[in-house]
């Protein structure tokens, strides 16, 4: 468990910032932007959850998600080492093909109640959704900087597949906050030309 007595220590005061094996970077570095984009994507996504508070079962949904994203960020804040294949340990906390897996379960669940897309739609509709949608666009962002990160140092293949599948999952959920994609905004192309 974790234990924090003290917020602030100085020691970031000198532009770096600590990771969990102890070495220090700076915080301008691709692993800190992806854990920084990785923080913003659960903030957003806590701040979507208070327009879905009535939900109790997707509450627990979202929470686990949560609780996901802070597994995520701990692993991109441990380096991997020589021969690292990312598998978990007592010490070491990696994201793990189940957790992906669970994703694309929630996926499907969600999607197979959606009305078939015949258009690209509008980030929109209800307060609900649209927070959703802004999550999503959050969660895009955050692959990206997971995958520029990953061009430039090893890291976990199934953090990579975990964020890119939740960009998607929020997709859908953003459809089903809109009665099941019926109050989707369609995007009319060239509409206000």
């Amino acid at each position: 468990m974790v234990k924090l007595n003290k917020i602030y220590t100085k020691t970031g005061d000198d532009g770096t910032t600590g990771l969990v094996d102890g070495s220090r970077l700076a915080k301008n570095d691709p692993r800190m932007a992806a854990i920084g984009d990785v923080d913003e994507l659960n903030s957003s996504l806590g701040l979507a959850i208070c327009e879905i508070a009535d939900d109790d079962a997707l509450v627990r949904t979202l929470r686990v998600i949560q609780n996901d994203l802070f597994d995520l960020g701990a692993d991109l804040a441990t380096p991997a080492v020589e021969g690292d294949d990312f598998a978990p340990s007592q010490m070491v906390l990696r994201v793990v093909p189940s957790q992906v897996e669970r994703l694309e379960t929630e996926i499907d669940t969600v999607n197979a109640d959606l009305d078939p897309l015949t258009s690209f739609i509008l980030p929109g509709g209800s307060k609900a959704a649209a927070a959703i949608h802004c999550t999503r666009a959050i969660a895009r962002r955050a692959e990206r900087t997971c995958v520029a990160a990953a061009r430039e140092m090893a890291i976990n293949p199934q953090a990579l597949a975990y964020v890119n599948r939740l960009s998607d999952y929020l997709f859908v959920l953003g459809r089903a906050l809109n009665n099941g994609g019926k109050d989707d905004i369609l995007w009319v192309p060239g509409a206000s030309r």
